[in-house]
This record gives structure tokens, sequence and C-alpha cells, in this order.
């Protein structure tokens, strides 16, 4: 590859009606400056492309962890979500269990108090009617004892 120096040095050999040297070197000059600004560019542009490579390599490698953190957020959501729902079906069932028993305990005093209450008037009947006979026995023994003295009384109702 030709280098600005390599070109401003070259040198033609000189031949009989050649060309004027002066137009040479101004044209040689021209080249010169164009071609170093060319390599000026082309080196400008190698490094703007290392740059730009190096940030492809870079965002690459972050795109690269974030899949990856993706796929990571992804599975413990689905762990987070399972747990959830295995902690919620025990939830449930335990609930219904506890409703279960408590249901079953509150049927359990409701035949207690039933029962109690049957006999509660079952004693209430048999006190009324223990009731009723002492009084009938109590009645029949003052109709008697009215009944014997039943005249003697009424005189004495009257003498008074």
């Amino acid at each position: 590859m030709l280098s600005p120096l390599d070109i401003h040095n070259k040198e033609f050999k000189r031949g009989f009606r050649g060309y004027s040297e002066t137009e040479v070197d101004e044209f040689l000059d021209e080249v010169v400056r164009d071609f170093e600004a060319l390599l000026k560019e082309n080196s400008e542009m190698k490094q703007k492309m290392e740059d730009l490579e190096e940030k492809m390599a870079h965002f690459r490698l972050l795109e690269e962890t974030l899949n990856n953190t993706l796929v990571v957020a992804q599975k413990a959501a689905e762990e987070v979500k399972a747990a959830a729902r295995k902690e919620s079906e025990v939830l449930i069932r335990e609930a219904t269990a506890q409703g279960n028993k408590i249901i079953e305990e509150s049927r359990a005093k409701v035949r207690v108090l039933g029962q109690e209450l049957h006999d509660v008037k079952h004693e209430m009947g048999v006190f009324k009617a223990r009731m009723k006979a002492l009084l009938q026995s109590y009645l029949e023994m003052l109709q008697r004892e009215i009944g014997d003295e039943g005249p003697e009384m009424e005189d004495e109702r009257a003498g008074d």
C-alpha cells in the first residue's frame, strides 16, 4: 500500500518531451493531500467500526443477560404461582375441614340441647302431674275435713 510519503517522493524519469514537472508536482501534491485525507477518514472509520463492534458485543452480552434474567424471573413467577396454588388448596382444605368440624360440633350441641329440652319437658310434665296429684289429694283431704266438720263450721261461722 502506498503512503502519502511514497507518492510525494516518487520521481519519474525524464524523457524527451515529457510532462511538465511543475504540473506533475502540483498534481502529486493534490493526490497526496487527498490520499492523506482518505487515509485519515479510513482510520477514523476503522476506529468507529471497532467502537461499534465493542458496543455491539456489549449489547449482545446485555441482551443475553436480560434473556437469562427473564427466564429466571419467569421460572420464579411460575414457582411462586405453584406455591401459592398449593398453599391456597391447603388453606381451603383446612378451612373446609374446620368448617365441617364446627358444623358437626354444632349439630351435636343441637342434639344434646334437643335431648335436654325433651328431658326438661318430660320432667315438667311429671312435675305437673305430681303437683296436680298432690293438690288433688290436699283438696280431697280438705274436703273430708270440711265435710266432717261441715255443719259445725257453718254454725261457728254464723255465730261470728
